[in-house]
């Protein structure tokens, strides 16, 4: 089915994906075109990683910064090695341990793989997703396929193929739809060509399962809000994430948080704006009484926060769909996967964070 100008519309079953429209996707690729795709994390727009025209089609789709690298996605251990200049021992042991999977390993890269996607850097990230049609669609293709997120630059990543579609419909010469994506956050990058191998970018793969295996494992002091001045890793520099309404996260104790957020929703109500809370489970039910927000939206539980980082991105899409002005959220402690959900709502922000 043809959507607009030029989107195709590929409805796929994760469970048994339909090979014959899985091929139809990877003919598109191989002739150089550019196909949305879900993964575990978040959708995925693709073109041939070895294919400098098909790559700068990505950006131009997304409006995304010449200097904000890709990365690449393979579907075997086999095909990292073309890719890049040497295996470090330690990328042998990460694969084993977390691939398929959402992490990315930050690798020398070899001169086959095109300045656009690296963004002149001398590395290149890699990682092999475990989503059985982005696998299907990589193997069937047989390229390694350069995928940044499958939205505008800077909105909130899409999880489901109907995001995809309200960003770049039209743009794109496919959408293949294979339900929501699980995870809900992008993957983990981790650079292995640093002394220590650094997270550069919090995701589906957390900090301790990463120390767990290799012991010693920085973070970079980007993600705690600090400007990286030439990124090595996607979502580094630039404002990300961010829903049309302005972000505002609230910090501290739980029940002062709480407080806060609803003296806040008074006083921009009061203003004649439009106000969102993004509440958790545990602390939705004080929002019901007034003053009430224009929008409430539960994100999931403070005791599962994977929950949280799997409705994240919608919430935020739901926002814009509600025409808010001004979006309050809760805080979660930074520790497993909040690191991520931490990390994203402070970029969706812009780092404007009220004390409560």
């Amino acid at each position: 089915m043809s959507l607009g100008k030029r989107t195709k519309y590929l409805k796929i079953n994760p469970r048994v994906p339909e090979i014959n429209k899985i091929r139809m996707a990877a003919k598109i690729l191989t002739r150089g075109g550019v196909v949305a795709f879900p993964t575990e994390t978040v959708y995925g727009l693709g073109a041939n990683a070895l294919d400098r025209r098909a790559v700068s089609r990505i950006f131009r789709a997304k409006g995304r910064p010449a200097d904000n690298p890709l990365i690449v996605h393979v579907a075997s251990f086999r095909d990292v090695k073309e890719l890049v200049a040497y295996l470090p021992p330690k990328a042998n042991l990460l694969m084993r341990y977390f691939w398929p999977g959402p992490l990315t390993l930050i690798l020398p890269r070899s001169d086959i793989v095109p300045d656009i996607v690296t963004a002149g850097l001398d590395t290149v990230g890699i990682r092999m997703p475990s989503h059985p049609i982005a696998r299907a669609l990589i193997r069937v293709s047989h390229l390694p396929i350069a995928a940044p997120s499958a939205n505008i630059s800077g909105r909130p990543s899409p999880t489901t193929g109907h995001h995809v579609l309200k960003d770049l419909r039209g743009k794109v010469d496919a959408v293949v739809d294979g339900g929501p994506s699980v995870v809900g956050v992008e993957s983990t990058v981790l650079d292995l060509t640093s002394p220590v191998p650094t997270i550069l970018r919090p995701g589906g793969i957390t900090y301790e399962e990463l120390k767990k295996i290799l012991g010693d494992v920085a973070i970079d002091p980007a993600i705690l809000g600090q400007e990286n001045l030439r990124p090595k890793a996607p979502g580094m520099k630039y404002k990300h994430y961010a829903p049309k309404g302005e972000v505002f996260l609230i910090a501290g104790e739980l029940s002062k948080v709480v407080v806060k957020i609803r003296s806040l929703v008074k006083n921009l109500q009061e203003k004649g704006l439009r106000v969102a809370v993004l509440a958790t489970e545990e602390t939705a039910n004080f929002y019901n009484s007034e003053p009430r927000p224009d929008y409430l939206e539960v994100i999931g539980s403070r005791r599962s926060p994977a929950t949280i980082a799997s409705n994240l991105f919608a919430a935020l899409r739901n926002c814009d769909r509600k025409h808010i002005d001004a979006i309050l959220a809760e805080t979660i402690p930074e520790e497993g996967i909040g690191l991520a959900v931490m990390n994203r709502l402070r970029k969706s922000a812009a780092n404007r964070i009220i004390k409560a």
